[in-house]
C-alpha cells in the first residue's frame, strides 16, 4: 500500500536527492496523515461519549490534534522548498525543525490538559459502559495507526525529514494510548475500578514524552551537530580518489535543511605542484562533490613536503609522541623551519571534545616531550576539533 501511494502520487520517487522529487513526500505524508487521524478522532469522540470514556476521548483529542500537526507538516514541507532568497540565501530548509517544534508543543500541550481530566475522573462515580462497537474502532485504530507509523517511517527514511520522524514517534505513541484505551474498556466489563483515570493518566504521560522525544532529536540539528558518518566518509573517499590529494582534514559540514548542505575542508597538495595546477584539481573535486553529493563544498588546498625523508621522520616523531598521550589525535599540516639555534615543527594536532588535558597542557606536553628527543626541537601547534564527527 505504502510503495503504490507513492508511485501514484510521486513521479521519479526514487530520485530523493532532487528537492523537487523531494518536496513530493511531504505533502503525501501530510494528507495521508489528515484523513486518517480525522476518521479515527470521529469515531473516537462518538464512542467515547457514548461510553462515557475519558481514556477514549483523550485518544479523539490526540488523533485530532495529529491531523492539525499535518497541517503544520503539509504547511513546513510548502515553506522549506522554496529557494534562496536575499533575506535566506541559504534556502527555508530549517522551516522543517520549527514546524517539528510546534508539533511537540501542541502534542505536549493536549497531553497537559488529558492529565488534567483524568485526575478530575477518579473523583467521578461514573463508570464506562462497555460496547462491542467501540472495541472495534479501537482495534481498528491501533491497525491503521500501526500502518500510518510505517507509512511515514518509510518516507522519513527516504527523504531523511526530522518532521516526518516526528509524525512516526507521535503515531507510535498514539498506538501505546490507544492500546491503553482497549484495555479500560475491556476491565470495564469486570470491576468498578477508576481503570478509565488511570489509562487516561497513561495516554497522558505517553503523549508528553512523544512530545520531548520530538524536541530533543529537533534541537540537534537546530544547535548544531555533526554530519552522518556515512556522508563524511564518502565525502574523504570521493576526495582521496583524486590522485594529486594526499589527505584532508579540518571538515565543516552545515545543513541547512535536509537538501542544502554547505561547508568546507582542507585538501593537502605537494608544495612541487605549480599552484595553478592545484587550484584546477580543487576546482574539479568541489564541482564533482556537487554533482554526485548535492553539497556546497569549499575546498582550501594545503601544500606539503612530499617524499621528503627528514620531515617525514619528524613527523613520525612528533605523531609517535601524540599518541602516548591519546590514540584519538591526529596531527596534520606539519611542517619543519630550521633556524640557527632551534628548529621549529609547526603542526594542526585534532584533540577529542572531551580531554583529559587543557590545549595548554597538551602543548607543554608535547613540547616536552620533543626537547627530550632533542633540545633545539620547538613545537608550534595549533589547537583543532573535529567538527564531523
Amino acid at each position: 500500500m505504502t510503495n503504490l501511494l507513492i508511485k501514484l502520487f510521486i513521479k521519479d520517487s526514487d530520485n530523493t536527492t532532487a528537492p523537487k522529487v523531494r518536496e513530493q513526500y511531504g505533502p503525501l505524508s501530510g494528507f495521508v496523515g489528515i484523513f486518517v487521524n480525522v476518521i479515527l478522532s470521529a469515531f473516537k469522540f462518538i464512542f467515547g461519549n457514548i461510553t462515557a470514556s475519558i481514556a477514549i476521548t483523550a485518544d479523539g483529542m490526540n488523533n485530532l490534534f495529529d491531523a492539525i500537526s499535518s497541517v503544520i507538516s503539509l504547511v513546513g514541507f510548502k515553506i522549506s522548498g522554496k529557494p534562496a532568497d536575499k533575506d535566506h540565501p541559504f534556502g527555508h530548509g530549517r522551516i522543517e525543525y520549527v514546524a517539528a517544534l510546534i508539533l511537540a508543543f501542541l502534542i505536549g500541550h493536549t497531553g497537559i490538559d488529558l492529565i488534567k481530566e483524568s485526575i478530575g475522573k477518579f473523583s467521578e462515580k461514573s463508570q464506562i459502559t462497555f460496547t462491542y462497537a467501540a472495541a472495534v474502532v479501537l482495534v481498528a485504530s491501533i491497525l491503521m495507526k500501526i500502518w500510518l507509523a510505517v507509512f511515514n517511517g518509510k518516507v522519513g527514511k527516504k527523504i531523511n525529514s526530522v518532521t516526518v520522524d516526528a509524525v512516526v514517534k507521535d503515531s507510535i505513541g498514539d498506538i501505546a494510548a490507544t492500546t491503553c484505551s482497549l484495555i479500560a474498556l475491556f476491565a470495564s466489563k469486570f470491576t468498578s475500578l477508576p481503570l478509565d483515570a488511570v489509562m487516561g493518566l497513561i495516554v497522558s504521560l505517553v503523549i508528553i514524552y512523544a512530545a520531548f522525544d520530538i524536541i530533543k532529536s529537533t534541537l540537534g540539528p537546530l544547535l548544531g551537530e555533526p554530519p552522518e558518518k556515512e556522508v563524511v566518509k564518502e565525502l574523504e573517499e570521493l576526495v582521496m580518489s583524486y590522485d594529486g590529494i594526499f589527505g584532508i582534514h579540518d571538515m565543516v559540514l552545515h545543513a541547512y535543511g535536509t537538501s542544502k548542505v554547505m561547508g568546507s575542508l582542507h585538501a593537502e597538495v605537494s608544495a612541487d605542484v605549480p599552484v595553478m595546477e592545484s587550484h584546477d584539481l580543487i576546482d574539479t573535486i568541489e564541482l564533482e562533490i556537487k554533482k554526485q553529493m548535492n553539497m556546497e563544498i569549499t575546498i582550501h588546498l594545503d601544500p606539503i613536503l612530499v617524499n621528503d625523508k627528514r620531515t617525514d621522520e619528524l613527523k613520525a616523531k612528533a605523531l609517535s609522541i601524540v599518541k602516548n598521550i591519546s590514540e584519538e589525535i591526529t596531527i596534520h599540516d606539519f611542517r619543519v623551519v630550521d633556524g640557527p639555534t632551534h628548529t621549529n615543527l609547526i603542526f594542526d594536532a585534532v584533540l577529542p571534545f572531551k580531554f583529559k588535558l587543557t590545549d595548554e597542557e597538551f602543548r607543554e606536553a608535547v613540547s616536552d616531550a620533543l626537547s627530550k628527543e632533542e633540545k633545539t626541537f620547538f613545537a608550534i601547534i595549533n589547537i583543532d576539533r573535529n567538527y564531523a564527527g
